[in-house]
């Protein structure tokens, strides 16, 4: 392993070897890679560890980061684009942050969250398949184009690796991209 990085560039699951075609393919494989990244910086931790907060009194956790990424990828490719009103896999109406403030270190914890995970991008998946960029749906009294909602996504989930990369160095050391 090469100082510095994760893994080997040869051996990195980020990598596909397929050059994307096009803005709604390159933005896909960008938004891919971020999810990769995410599963990569909790791999190999226990449920305490993942549990584990950044400092009092934040409840930021990278189980906390799963949990809400699930509940993020609901809201954008389930909600406001499919224009239904359920709450994520860890929202309870007029509650703020259950997605950080109830990860809690157990193992069923942890099944939760990456099944909540998993089971909200494999529906943005399938959704984006035959979606079209250009397509404005209602959103906050005004419309929202889908390309917009897939570039916050991309955001939202480097905003969060930075998060991911200082809590997996503060559980145990490791650091790199």
């Amino acid at each position: 392993m090469t100082t510095g990085m994760w893994v080997a560039p040869e051996k990195d699951p980020r990598t596909t070897g397929v050059d994307p075609i096009g803005e709604k393919e390159t933005l896909w494989e960008y938004l891919c890679r971020y999810r990769m990244t995410l599963v990569m910086k909790c791999d190999g931790l226990d449920a305490e560890q993942l549990a584990r907060r950044s400092v009092v009194p934040s409840t930021l956790s990278l189980l906390g980061l799963v949990r809400h990424l699930a509940n993020v990828e609901h809201h954008w490719f389930t909600r406001v684009l499919r224009g239904t009103n359920e709450l994520g896999p860890f929202e309870i109406a007029g509650a703020d942050d259950v997605d950080f403030d109830d990860a809690i270190g157990t193992d069923e914890c942890v099944v939760e969250a990456w099944q909540a995970w998993h089971a909200a991008v494999d529906a943005a998946d399938e959704h984006m398949v035959d979606e079209d960029l250009d397509r404005e749906v209602p959103f906050d009294g005004g419309t929202v184009e889908v390309r917009d909602v897939v570039i916050h996504m991309v955001e939202e989930y480097a905003r969060h690796m930075g998060h991911a990369d200082l809590l997996r160095e503060c559980v145990d050391g490791r650091i790199g991209l």
